[in-house]
């Protein structure tokens, strides 16, 4: 039996080399159906209108709706009054007159060029640290606003009104190093507000970047069940990952309950209806029946002053029309599933363990909100919990249960068309990283672990995990 042995060892030792000491799957070929990133709702559309196409098994009847929500996503809103009595009621403050602006070609925003005359598709939050005076406000928004400017900055106005202020930023850098010697410089972006248009600001005012997200599978990301998000969760680490996911908890102005949030980089808003009314709100001075009044403070005078759109300015209808729209982009198929290469760099993504906050896959509930978008295996490639990020990407600024270290797990589907579809490859929620492999690397906390698994990798291995994301 010795000899035996001594010839099978070799092939003993080559097959326990080849599993590797971790418990990382290792991906031979494509799963069924992988590239079907929506399910059936999935399209084979990969150019500049790949973000921009309506749900693959949408009816003809169907579409027609698709294409009037389209239209109130895309054309501009106008000052009041105006002979265009279904679009009117802009501002007076706003950071832009149309959703398109900001979410190009159904895309992600990126920061302002130096020259730029507005952030447009980035914005700046503003907040202060609550006190008990704040606890109504707090329950209700999450935050408490900055006196003077409120919960965000609107770099725009109508004639009449001075803006908030102008955003202009610059970066502080450092380099990292991988295990062979490649270094990466990153960068962080430095917030410089100007011209402020309604004195000084609160002098502990919280603020935080945010560029607008893509539009994609957001009505497949609402029918998730709560329970298969919560499955993922683990706020206090009870099974010793390192990994400690957790929903927060935001109020929803249609039941006045507090519920999961969903939507918004910290996972501000509980569903796509609220999300689209607060934009409205928010970023265009539009009232509805969710976010009624102003968005001008107290103390912005002339603001207040100014005629409105009626009340609402967007009407239950619209804002029905803009949310079946929202619902029901489809979301690309991805490319090259079974290419050696993607394959290689899936393993690598579990073999960092990057699928424990980014998980691959969830199916939707029967009784989804569409009957589209029901019953679909979707992959989405996130929990939609927060997670603790680590310091380098904190902002410090809470948000209902959010820390200012927490950050929802972005989806990853069609982050491999962010360069075909929006024109540029800045990634996280202040567009800091200039490509995949800065984004990977600026993450921390609860991710460090897979950061230095990355830093780990050779050249062959990163252009391989670079590949499957590309892929998404």
């Amino acid at each position: 039996m010795r000899p035996l042995f001594r010839r099978l060892f070799p092939l003993l030792a080559l097959a326990l080399a080849a599993c590797g000491t971790d418990d990382a799957p290792r991906f031979a070929q494509a799963e069924p159906g992988e590239a079907l990133s929506g399910g059936t709702t999935t399209v084979m559309k990969f150019d500049h209108n790949a973000f921009s196409m309506p749900s693959a098994n949408l009816a003809p009847t169907r579409r027609l709706d698709f294409s009037v929500g389209n239209s109130f996503f895309r054309n501009p809103w106008v000052i009041a009054p105006a002979s265009t009595t279904a679009r009117d009621g802009l501002g007076p403050l706003f950071n832009t007159n149309a959703c398109q602006n900001c979410h190009i070609k159904d895309g992600r925003g990126h920061p302002p060029a130096p020259d730029a005359a507005s952030a447009v598709s980035m914005l700046v939050r503003l907040s202060i640290p609550a006190g008990p005076e704040h606890a109504e406000v707090v329950r209700e928004r999450g935050i408490a606003p900055e006196p003077s400017y409120g919960g965000q900055l609107q770099d725009m106005a109508i004639p009449g009104v001075a803006p908030e202020g102008k955003v202009r930023l610059r970066y502080s850098t450092e380099r990292v190093r991988f295990a062979d010697g490649t270094e990466v410089e990153l960068r962080k972006p430095i917030i410089e507000l100007s011209e402020l248009g309604y004195g000084d600001m609160h002098p502990d005012t919280q603020m935080s970047l945010r560029i607008a997200p893509p539009m994609i599978g957001l009505g497949l990301l609402e029918a998730i069940p709560e329970e298969a998000l919560l499955a993922n969760a683990d706020p206090d680490d009870r099974n010793g990952d390192g990994i400690s996911g957790r929903p927060n908890r935001v109020f929803d102005q249609t039941t006045r309950q507090t519920v999961m949030g969903r939507f918004g980089w910290k996972a501000g808003q509980p569903g796509l209806n609220q999300q689209n009314a607060d934009a409205f709100f928010n970023d265009m001075g539009l009232s509805s029946s969710l976010f009624s009044g102003t968005s001008c403070t107290e103390r912005q005078t002339e603001c207040r002053a100014m005629p409105d759109g009626g009340e609402p300015e967007v009407s239950d209808n619209i804002l029905a029309q803009v949310l079946f729209y929202t619902r029901n982009l489809g979301v690309p198929a991805r490319r090259n599933v079974g290419d050696p290469q993607v394959l290689a760099g899936k393993t690598l993504f579990h073999r960092a363990g990057c699928q424990r906050c980014h998980v691959a896959q969830f199916t939707t509930a029967a009784d989804a909100a569409e009957p589209e978008l029901a019953n679909q295996l979707i992959r989405p490639y996130s929990d939609l919990l927060l997670h603790d990020m680590g310091e380098g990407l904190a902002d410090h600024r809470p948000e209902f249960e959010a820390s200012g270290r927490e950050w929802r797990t972005a989806p990853l589907w069609g982050i491999g068309l962010t360069q075909t579809v929006s024109g540029h490859s800045q990634f996280l929620h202040d567009g800091r990283a200039r490509n995949l492999l800065e984004a990977i690397l600026w993450h921390g906390g609860e991710a460090e672990k897979a950061r230095q698994v990355v830093l780990g990798f050779n050249q062959e291995e990163r252009n391989a995990l670079l590949s499957f994301l590309e892929s998404l």
